[in-house]
């Protein structure tokens, strides 16, 4: 049962570090961009969860011009 646990913790540490670098090389920082301990772990939980978090208004436009250029 901890192997797939940890298999799911994995897989949403390489999601979580994969979506830091694209937001990063669009210029974009979501500081608590973090994977949701609880899902991760829990046994009850199919696919652990991402927490894109809070951020500043300054973060909010640059992520919606990003999303604008990549509809464009």
């Amino acid at each position: 049962m901890g192997l797939r646990s940890e298999e799911r913790l994995r897989a949403a540490e390489e999601a979580v570090a994969r979506l830091r670098g694209e937001l990063r090389r669009a210029g974009v920082t979501l500081p608590s961009l973090r994977v949701d301990p609880v899902t991760a772990t829990s046994e009850m939980a199919v696919h652990p969860l991402v927490e894109l978090g809070r951020c500043n208004l300054d973060t909010a436009l640059r992520l919606a011009a990003v999303l604008h250029e990549v509809r464009r």
